[in-house]
């Protein structure tokens, strides 16, 4: 077993944390009891990069449970648990190559050392270790079967790359699932996010005019709960159907060079670069506190805020204090990263059930099916979303009607009219 971790001694504490996600994740359970004994992935690696979080552990057993070997990276420098990371190498004798505060160098280093196990399957979550793996397919690409791709960013990366036709192994779009967009997506980053920052700062959000950046599934989440905690909600975006849906769900929409001066707190969520730069920042109100929910910390632009400043503080261990050169002071959480994985814990345990149901499920159908698809991006079946929907439903005990055959007769017929 080859491993990179932090610290071996907090495995214990992982251990706890890793059962109390099991304990609210019941269909990744139900899935891990039904695939223990016959085991499909049995001689395959699998080569992660997700968070390193209780979560991710539990689709990290299931899939070890499932027959796999497992190698894994985490997917951001600062979103890894070091006693999750511990308990998965102590505990279940995995090889994870993942701490908190990596360089860059370090995280590359890491993902490396997982593409050396030549894996067969793929777990991505914005679609590093796919990038680079794709450079290096002659060195470690000889097994590799397919892959799944956990988020909103990591499927634009790799629709670019097959729109060039350099894509070279089939993927299967996970984030584009209904089960996981509208519901990790929405209300896991429309809470985590929010959870990030009151870990932070603990602010008061009533009162405060909170600005969200992008109204796509993320942005949408964040919003709806930013009201809920008694915020004034500004929406900035550039498509022009999101923002008249903002519109329409109650909230303001203006440009970020008005939004900018109104703004106590700033939520970027676009999966796009130089959302706040500093001819925004130079506009802000004293105090206004910055924060980032897209995957990668370029949506504000850390360059232009250094350049603006005069001097830098460290109010926490996740809050920068930047003082400007106008005498102004704007806070930044997480040093622009994941504000939900720096300052909190992430998504909760029960939407991520089903995302990585979605995933798990994902790569037994491209062990299964090996050498049938094309080098080509997927989308879930809509067979499968429904049967993740209807097992989540049945742990929480809710019972739904059925079609009857004349219901189902008029769905699918086109004579019965007027």
């Amino acid at each position: 077993m080859e491993y990179r971790i932090k610290d071996k001694s907090l495995s214990s504490y992982g251990k706890k944390k890793i059962e109390w996600a099991e304990s609210h994740m019941p269909v990744m359970l139900s899935l891990q009891k039904k695939y223990q004994d016959s085991k499909p992935l049995k001689n395959l690696v699998i080569g992660g990069c997700l968070h390193v979080t209780k979560e991710t552990a539990v689709l990290i057993k299931t899939l070890h449970a499932a027959g796999a070997e497992i190698a894994w990276s985490g997917c951001n420098p600062l979103s890894t648990s070091d006693d999750i990371a511990a308990s998965l190498v102590v505990d279940d004798g995995l090889s994870i190559f993942a701490s908190r505060g990596v360089t860059s160098k370090e995280y590359y280093d890491d993902i490396y050392s997982v593409l050396k196990f030549k894996p067969h399957l793929t777990i991505d979550d914005g679609a590093d270790l796919t990038i680079e793996f794709h450079k290096t397919l002659n060195d470690y690409g000889a097994n590799i079967i397919g892959g799944t791709e956990e988020t909103t960013t990591g499927v634009m990366r790799l629709r670019a790359l097959e729109n060039t036709n350099k894509l070279q192994y089939p993927i299967i779009a996970v984030n584009d699932a209904e089960t996981k967009h509208d519901f990790d997506n929405v209300y896991g980053t429309g809470q985590s996010a929010l959870d990030g920052i009151l870990r932070a700062t603990n602010i008061l959000i009533a009162g405060k005019t909170v600005v969200v950046a992008g109204y796509g599934h993320v942005g949408k989440g964040i919003a709806s709960r930013a009201k809920g905690h008694g915020a004034s909600v500004v929406i900035t975006e550039v498509d022009p159907i999101n923002a008249l849906k903002a519109k329409m769900d109650g909230f303001m929409v203006k440009p970020m060079l008005e939004a900018s001066a109104l703004g106590d707190i700033f939520i970027t969520s676009t999966g796009c670069r130089d959302v706040i730069t500093g001819i925004h920042i130079e506009k802000m109100k004293y105090g206004a506190i910055l924060s980032n929910a897209g995957h990668f910390n370029v949506e504000i632009s850390i360059d232009d805020l250094k350049k603006l400043s005069t001097s830098v503080h460290n109010m926490n261990e996740n809050v920068e204090q930047f003082i400007l050169g106008n005498g102004n002071k704007v806070n930044l959480i997480g040093e622009g990263r994941l504000v939900n994985l720096v300052a909190a814990e992430g998504h909760p345990s029960e939407v991520m059930d089903m995302s990585f149901a979605n995933q798990f499920l994902s790569v037994l159908k491209l062990a299964a099916n090996r050498g049938s698809f094309e080098n080509k991006i997927y989308d879930i079946d809509r067979e499968q979303d429904l049967n993740i929907a209807q097992l989540k439903l049945e742990s929480m005990d809710i019972k739904i009607d059925s079609l009857t055959q004349n219901q189902n007769r008029y769905l699918h017929e086109y004579g019965e009219g007027t």
